[in-house]
């Protein structure tokens, strides 16, 4: 135990508390020279200026792209109405033929109800159905609602989703098997939406295969849905001219596809008595006797493979 009077022991603390001063003096009199050199430093690098105007650049950047991609395609649907607005919608003008699109997305519907919708003011005379998808994937409510749309004097249709993934004659062959035309019915539709990451040219040739297999077996064109971008992009071929078009185009005055079409989905918004859910709408581009010539004719049977 060290004894309380040592000398040197004083001594040795009186040393380390001198040198401690000494310490905490140098250090508070070069802080502020230190301080101030890091300010010069990032006051030279940043002008106040110019981060100002780096500030409203990246603003108006990201304001431009939230537009662009989140309100411009949608800015239509609050557009004022000049024409006549119905189902939810505003309707385009010059057309006289509506339809709508449905699949297992609208859930059960009310034909009697939907029925109804004939002799409104935009009255409904067609109504295309999801049947297949790929190669072994059936829409769950395309029997029953297939069956309904005849029986409440619809003119019906029948679409397929196309994977370009699947094999094109097993999706053909499928579709083939599910769907059963009869009189009246409009053509087979291709639903073309996706690439699945495929060359355009293996995209076309498996397109074509399907369309070659439906055609040979139904004896008439299959309808070609898509968008109008995607048709530019990826079905310019002119061997794709020959087939009728189905254009997807939303929330604009007219279609902006400039080659020849006989249907336009115009929204995906639509609100219908007797389905719950919002559904597609859709124009036919000429008249009555134009839309029943596209149907099949009583000349042609389609139960067989």
């Amino acid at each position: 135990m060290p004894s309380r009077n040592n000398p040197i022991a004083a001594v040795q603390k009186k040393n380390a508390a001198s040198t401690t001063r000494k310490k905490r003096t140098v250090s508070s009199s070069k802080s502020p020279r230190a301080s101030k050199k890091v300010q010069e430093k990032y006051g030279r690098a940043m002008p106040i200026w110019l981060r100002n105007i780096l500030t409203v650049m990246i603003v108006g950047c990201f304001s431009a792209v939230f537009y662009y991609f989140f309100i411009r395609p949608y800015a239509y649907r609050w557009k004022p109405c000049n024409g006549l607005k119905e189902y939810g919608v505003c309707i385009p003008s010059g057309y006289d033929i509506h339809g709508i699109d449905i699949s297992h997305y609208q859930g059960k519907i009310d034909w009697e109800r939907l029925q109804r919708n004939q002799q409104a003011a935009t009255p409904l005379h067609f109504v295309f159905m999801k049947a297949t998808e790929g190669g072994d994937h059936n829409d769950t409510t395309f029997e029953v609602n297939f069956a309904n749309a005849r029986n409440h004097g619809f003119i019906r249709g029948a679409y397929h989703f196309y994977i370009p993934g699947t094999d094109a004659l097993k999706q053909a062959d499928f579709f083939i098997r599910t769907v059963k035309l009869d009189t009246g019915d409009l053509p087979p539709v291709l639903d073309v939406e996706v690439t699945g990451r495929k060359e355009k040219q293996e995209l076309q040739q498996g397109l074509k295969r399907w369309l070659d297999r439906v055609e040979s077996h139904y004896g008439v064109k299959p309808i070609l849905y898509t968008s109008y971008k995607f048709k530019t992009r990826y079905l310019d071929d002119s061997i794709f001219n020959a087939y009728p078009y189905w254009i997807a185009h939303y929330y604009v005055d007219s279609v902006e596809y400039q080659g020849e079409w006989k249907f336009w989905q115009h929204t995906d918004v639509g609100r219908l008595p007797g389905i719950d859910e919002q559904v597609d709408l859709n124009v036919f581009n000429g008249s009555m006797e134009e839309l029943k010539s596209m149907t099949i004719p009583d000349t042609l049977k389609t139960d067989t493979l």
